[in-house]
């Protein structure tokens, strides 16, 4: 059933949807339960990448000798350079990111390679 109030009551129609109380319908279509689905992650995994994210924040401030906000729109996608086969395609993308950096790269493309290694891709959860 369907009640609306009065235009006097209030700007704009309302519709309010009532259950009959006597209803069969209920007792005879089974009730299903909703389920829930999860998906875990690694707690320590997102840890290490949060950490991982805030050094590259804090490395890319001292390249571009600036604050966080006025960084260049650059993103390095860590489950991107994951996905490489080696080191050298790793650093040859991480260079070509950052070819408008004044300061010299070779440190900060050697430690993050470093931090990388053994990581776990974030896009596709684990199974547990």
């Amino acid at each position: 059933m369907a009640a609306l109030t009065s235009p006097e009551s209030s700007q704009q129609a309302r519709v309010y949807f009532q259950t009959p109380t006597g209803s069969t319908e209920e007792a005879e279509t089974p009730v299903r339960k909703q389920g829930r689905v999860t998906v875990k992650y690694d707690r320590k995994e997102l840890r290490k990448r949060l950490n991982l994210e805030e050094w590259i924040i804090d490395q890319l401030t001292d390249l571009y000798d600036c604050e966080e906000e006025a960084i260049p729109e650059l993103e390095i996608d860590v489950d991107e350079l994951l996905d490489m086969e080696n080191d050298v395609d790793r650093a040859a993308r991480v260079k070509e990111l950052l070819v408008d950096c004044y300061k010299p790269t070779e440190e900060f493309v050697a430690e993050l390679l470093d931090k990388i290694r053994g990581m776990q891709k974030l896009s596709t959860p684990q199974k547990k």
